[in-house]
């Protein structure tokens, strides 16, 4: 059977028996990826009875009609997020509801009685929204909802940021995203460099996926879950563009794909039938911040020259009223940041030689980012809906983190994303179908921003008789040449049926055609790597280095790696109320991904005979087979086990559904990335070269071989670099090799909680337990002559495991193999605690507290395990990534005089550090981890923003046209939060802040804003 068949029979099988099942019994409106649904029960005088329903977006004037059930049932399956109200055609007469508003991705339940009293008794315990008091059914009086709204989500732990959230509360890089850790278990990331990053649990940022208006985000080629987030200070989206948005951090539903930590999905602002318009201007520089702790520590200097300049604006309106509308917008950054370079390990600058200590200090960096975003929607009908948005992204300047690497190092930032999208949704009575087609096109371009040779000092101290390497300085050129990224299409289908009573059915299929590229040619400018103490614990060795490393190419094929993916997948959705109290949602997700640029490949016959028995005998014993790894074109097969069921319930214990009880469990496939899996191309086509320097390696000294020869200054010029590739077979050669029967990562998710309402405050108590398996790794492959790993002579007393850097093939580097196996375990407890702004109420609340019991069987984030021989040979201990315990807490208050109140809260225990330490009795390498000392008081990060909003009406061009004038302070409490630390297990001062650094958290900054709306 050809893999297209196998596609199609797996596609028309899955939609088959889940369509199938899913007539069995009637289930609640679900909504797509960024929709609302809205269904209920509608009881009227049975001599008067409803015979449809209308629900009007009172913004746009756009309506959606569906049939009401001979029981006044009706249902709404997908609805932009936006305030409605409901127009019910009586067989006598029309009524009309008040308005309420519909949050993204909300299941929302809304029964109504109209042969009595507008708000039942059963709601006693619940406010009106908004203030609003109850009508009488009576005549043309409005019927009041109130707060009888009530949620339909099953066993989904998340949380939703409103647009109030994201316009009110502190912030200082208007990244939406920065507010998804409210979430609980989901922590938003920022470095020293401006980068920032969304982490679910255990798992890494890659297992993350956005979607924007229901079109997937995701990043294929790079780390950092979304497109253009890699190695980045901008923003995937303009903020003046989002409405709002919903995080879910585990058990979502069938319709998410290529996500197994967080989901989150947002929903655009759009153009409404009156002109609506803002502008703002954020500020910042040196003299509103306080010091840094490198310019006070050890010495006071003078603060770095630096400041932040964000601005935008964004315009909306009618096109032709009712029918459609526009909205544009641009928002753009001009920023120099600060950033330290200081030895690791708290080496102090004075112990390097003079004609060093002047790349040490602190410097700054300069990023801009013009950001521009549109919407056009049509509605040709009242059954259909048109939209059509597109966005542009562009980036440039220099980028540098925090650390040992000098400023000459710093890398060319250049980030392009365009992403286009139409979408067609067209209505009937009793089925809805929802369809896109997209386009994308992002690139990745980093190049040094110096040329020449680059310089790496490394110390290896005697400490307590162990040894353990770190950076001191590395300075000269950069190394930073890539240039990665994806184009293509993606269509994608969604078909809701509605025609059962009480009864929605859900299948979807997705299908993307992506073109990956990827040119990396890691070290174009040579490296060489100095062992300072290799002669001597006091005499600084700058003159003989251990290692010189640089690409090249081979000759080979192209370094330049495109592979033409085919992405497809297929889901159905049965979301069924067994009972008015009990709901059971019940959906089945399968995904596929075919990548010609591994599946295609054929290793070279070189590649073949440098590991082959006769030439390289260490691996006939080896603990692995190396033919695993070898592929002939035609032994690899995509994976199509992607099997995903994700089941959840909710239990009301009421009628009006305030207290109920929750759970589910799901299963999520992400993908192997395409920066993994191209290595094995372009290092054939462009290699990284290394060749050792017999004696001048203290830690792991190399045995003499075409790559291990004496030092010889020659080796410095480009022609005795060439001499080295001409006199090794393979010319220093680093090999890698994929297993050819790779898995896709995947995680297990469970949760269960409850779920209460107090008058306007929301309750929420959950465990969730998270499972992720198959994580990508890099291993080394290297044996010694006997196939071992490890050396291990029982006549010397002081040997220590080492790895078998020193013993590649002759004439060749590394081998690398690329396998499965990372694997985390997350179990959580959380309390969240929300309450939500209103008119009548005006002030807002949003507390999760969470504790995290989280392992994991490597170094939290690392790809490369190049320490023990297998995956299995790491022990599975605290994970380094998690922090145990974690409370984030938003709120905001209107105060007299046109002002408002808001304010963020974050505080998490200190981070877990781990380290090897290499034993010579008993002979062993252990994996050895501590909490750090954080920054005292038992907890490791902590900061306060505020912020106060003066709103001034002018009534220029409207009677809603006002200024606004803002002040933001960041770090309120000026808390030095450190992220440098001791990691040396054999130092006295192990787990001790050792260096100034901050991470991505400022000093007590003040940041100055104006801005207007009409």
């Amino acid at each position: 059977m050809t893999m297209n068949k196998l596609v199609l029979r797996s596609a028309l099988l899955t939609m088959t028996v889940l369509g199938s099942g899913a007539l069995l019994a009637p289930a609640p409106a679900m909504a797509q990826v960024g929709q609302a649904s809205l269904r209920g029960t509608i009881t009227a005088p049975a001599d008067n009875p409803v015979t449809e329903v209308t629900a009007i977006e009172v913004s746009t004037g756009i309506r959606r009609s569906a049939t009401v059930g001979a029981d006044g049932s009706y249902n709404f399956a997908s609805l932009r997020p936006g305030t409605y109200r409901l127009e019910m055609k009586l067989q006598n007469g029309v009524r009309n509801s008040d308005a309420f508003t519909l949050r993204v991705g909300q299941n929302a339940g809304l029964d109504l009685d109209l042969s009595a009293s507008s708000t039942p008794a059963a709601d006693a315990g619940a406010a009106p929204a908004d203030g609003a008091a109850a009508a009488p059914a009576g005549g043309d009086e409005i019927v009041v909802t109130g707060n009888r709204i009530r949620s339909l989500d099953g066993g989904q732990v998340g949380i939703n940021i409103t647009q109030r959230l994201i316009e009110q509360l502190p912030q200082n890089n208007r990244n939406f995203l920065a507010f998804a850790d409210l979430a609980p278990g989901v922590r938003f990331i920022e470095s020293a460099d401006g980068s920032s990053r969304i982490q679910g649990g255990a798992q890494d940022s890659r297992t993350v996926n956005v979607f924007i208006d229901g079109v997937s985000q995701k990043d294929y080629v790079l780390k950092n879950g979304i497109t253009g987030q890699d190695s980045s200070a901008g923003n995937p989206f303009p903020q003046l563009a989002i409405g709002e948005y919903q995080v879910l951090s585990s058990n979502y539903k069938a319709e998410f794909d290529q996500v197994s930590s967080v989901a989150i999905t947002a929903a655009t602002k759009s153009g409404t039938n009156e002109f609506h318009g803002e502008g703002f201007f954020d500020f910042t520089n040196q003299d509103l911040r306080s010091r840094r702790p490198s310019e006070l520590y050890p010495t006071k200097l003078d603060k770095v020259n630096s400041n932040n300049k964000q601005f935008g604006m964004a315009l909306g309106g009618p096109i032709l009223k009712d029918r459609a509308h526009f909205f544009v917008t641009y928002e753009g950054k001009r920023i120099d940041s600060p950033y330290d370079v200081r030895p690791d390990n708290g080496y102090p600058i004075s112990g390097l030689p003079s004609q060093y200590q002047q790349y040490f200090g602190s410097f700054a960096q300069r990023f801009n980012e013009d950001l521009y975003f549109g919407k056009i929607d049509i509605e040709p009908s009242d059954k259909d809906l048109i939209e059509i948005t597109g966005k542009y992204r562009k980036e440039s300047g220099v980028q540098i983190s925090t650390g040992f690497q000098a400023s000459s190092t710093a890398t060319l930032n250049k980030v392009e994303d365009k992403r286009f999208t139409g979408r067609w949704q067209r209505s009937e009575d009793n089925w809805i179908n929802d369809a896109r087609v997209s386009y994308q096109d992002a690139r990745w371009a980093p190049t040094p921003q110096t040329g020449g040779i680059t310089t790496l000092f490394q110390a290896t101290p005697l400490v307590n008789g162990n040894r353990s390497r770190f950076a001191l300085l590395q300075f000269g050129a950069g190394g930073n040449q890539q240039d990665k990224g994806q184009k293509g299409w993606t269509v994608q289908d969604d078909f809701t049926w509605t025609g059962f009573n009480g009864h929605t059915i859900k299948v979807g299929a997705k299908a993307s055609w992506i073109k990956l590229r990827s040119l990396e040619q890691n070290l174009i400018n040579p490296l060489y790597t100095y062992d300072v103490n290799a002669f001597s614990q006091t005499a600084f060795n700058d003159s003989i280095p251990y290692r010189l490393q640089f690409g090249s190419a081979t000759g080979t094929g192209a370094s330049d790696v495109r592979s033409n993916n085919f992405q497809f997948g297929v889901y159905a959705q049965d979301d069924w109320d067994v009972t008015s109290r009990l709901t059971l949602n019940l959906g089945l997700r399968w995904d596929y991904e075919k990548t010609p640029a591994y599946l295609n490949y054929v290793t070279t016959q070189e590649n073949v005979n440098a590991v082959s028995p006769a030439n390289y005998p260490n691996l006939v014993n080896a603990d692995y087979n190396i033919n695993d790894y070898i592929s002939n074109g035609h032994n690899r097969k995509a994976f199509t086990g992607a099997w995903q069921p994700r089941l959840g319930f909710t239990y009301r214990f009421d009628e009006a559904g305030r207290f109920a009880a929750f759970g589910g469990y799901g299963r999520s496939y992400d993908r192997n990335q395409f920066d993994f899996l191209q290595q094995e191309v372009s290092q054939g086509a462009f290699s990284t070269r290394s060749f050792n320097f017999i004696g001048a390696d203290s830690q792991n000294p190399c045995t003499p071989s075409q790559t291990c020869i004496a030092w010889n200054p020659i080796y410095l010029t480009d022609a005795g670099r060439q001499q080295l590739l001409t006199g090794a077979t393979g010319g220093g050669r680093e090999f890698r090799f994929l297993n050819n029967n790779l898995k896709v990562p995947y995680s297990d998710q469970f949760s269960l909680g409850l779920r209460g309402r107090f008058q306007m405050i929301g309750v929420e108590v959950g465990y969730t337990h998270i499972t992720s398996k198959n994580g990508f790794v890099f291993l080394l492959g290297n044996r010694r002559k006997d196939g071992s790993f490890f050396f291990n002579d029982p006549a010397s007393a002081t040997d220590t495991p080492s790895s078998p850097f020193g013993d590649p093939p002759q004439g060749y580097g590394a081998i690398i193999l690329g396998t499965n196996g990372l694997r985390t375990n997350s179990d959580a407890a959380y309390v969240k605690v929300t309450k939500t702004y209103t008119q009548a109420s005006p002030w807002s609340i949003d507390a999760t507290y969470t504790y995290t019991e989280a392992t994991e069987n490597r170094q939290f984030g690392e790809t490369y395990s190049l320490d023990f021989p297998s995956i299995n040979d790491y022990p599975t201990i605290r994970s380094s990534g998690v922090p145990r315990h974690r409370l984030v807490m938003a709120g905001s208050v209107d105060l007299p005089l046109g002002f408002a109140f808001s304010s963020k809260f974050q505080i998490e225990s200190a981070s877990f550090q781990k380290a090897f330490i290499d034993q010579a009795s008993p002979f062993q390498r252990i994996l050895v981890g501590r909490e750090t000392d954080g920054v005292g008081g038992g907890w490791g990060r902590r900061q306060l923003d505020i912020a106060i909003t003066k709103y001034v009406p002018i009534h220029f061009v409207s009677d809603q046209t006002r200024l606004r004038f803002r002040v933001d302070v960041l770090n309120v409490l000026n808390d030095y939060n450190y992220v440098d630390f001791n990691n040396d297990p054999n130092s006295p001062q192990w787990g001790q802040q050792v260096g100034y650094s901050i991470g991505g958290n400022p000093p007590r900054t003040v940041k100055l804003s104006a801005g207007f709306s009409f």
